[in-house]
């Protein structure tokens, strides 16, 4: 009896989850000419103002800096985009909240699985651009590594979407410390320049780097994506930090631990601050 009960609720929050994720989708390209073509349309602006900025203008040296930027960007689009969206998410539903008895949970998960699904897509029109211009270095059995790479993004995000939405509803300022976190998050992780230039400046401290678990989704999505053991232009220096998949899956396992750490405290917290929100939206 209890064991159909639990089952009952599950499909339940999947039903609900799967059918806020449609609704947003609907939504957000409903009367579009273009439809989903235009969540393209930012990386794909990104990717032709930070090659030019970074390729000619500053010479970053890195060979095809435009696959190696969008190996980086495209997850951290996602990582962003969840916790921008989950931050707002009860308050953007405040009219269902004080009126519905439904499991509140499903509002963050909604917007990381939206997010999710573009990620899904994004990476599949890159890997078809990638290799109709020619550009053959991610086929191979490395690109296994996408898997636990956005595993780990994808519990991070989860968990950093639960903490910012419970907490914005009572401190509405919390939208905008997120914002320039985010910001400064962008340029934290080795999206626009290569790894070891972290390793070059921070020596022996460089370790510390990796306490940030998007430093690791980062890079082994750029050994995945990326592929490419090539040198720096003008340096002894590659591009890659390491070759090899344990390297990257050492990495990914600290970056996972943390990332189960911050799952775990803001789902706490969002459970907890949940039983007020329909008096504090």
């Amino acid at each position: 009896m209890v064991v159909d009960r639990a089952r009952a609720q599950n499909r339940l929050r999947w039903e609900l989850l799967s059918g806020i994720i449609r609704k947003d989708l609907q939504v957000k390209y409903q009367g579009s000419v273009l439809g989903f073509l235009w969540s393209l349309a930012n990386p794909l602006v990104l990717l032709v103002v930070y090659s030019f900025v970074f390729g000619v203008v500053l010479k970053s040296g890195i060979p095809h800096f435009g696959y190696y930027l969008m190996a980086g960007l495209l997850i951290w689009n996602f990582f962003s985009g969840s916790v921008q969206t989950a931050c707002g998410c009860v308050i953007g539903n405040a009219g269902l909240v004080q009126k519905v008895p439904f499991p509140l949970t499903v509002l963050p998960l909604a917007a990381v699985g939206f997010n999710l699904i573009h990620l899904v897509l994004q990476l599949g029109t890159m890997m078809v651009v990638m290799a109709a211009t020619g550009y053959t270095a991610m086929i191979g059995p490395g690109l296994i590594l996408i898997f636990p790479a956005v595993a780990v993004a994808g519990v991070l995000a989860v968990g950093v979407s639960f903490l910012v939405a419970a907490l914005n509803v009572r401190y509405k300022d919390t939208t905008h410390i997120v914002e320039i976190l985010l910001m400064a998050g962008f340029w934290v992780n080795p999206i626009v320049y290569a790894i070891v230039q972290v390793y070059h400046e921070l020596g022996g401290w460089a370790w510390l780097y990796w306490v940030n678990p998007m430093a690791s989704v980062v890079v082994t999505m750029q050994r995945a994506i990326y592929a490419a053991d090539v040198p720096i232009n003008g340096s002894t220096d590659k591009v890659l930090v390491s070759t090899q998949w344990s390297f990257y899956l050492e990495h990914l396992a600290l970056g996972a631990a943390i990332s189960a750490a911050i799952f775990a405290l803001g789902f706490a917290v969002y459970k907890r601050m949940s039983a007020d929100f329909a008096e504090n939206i």
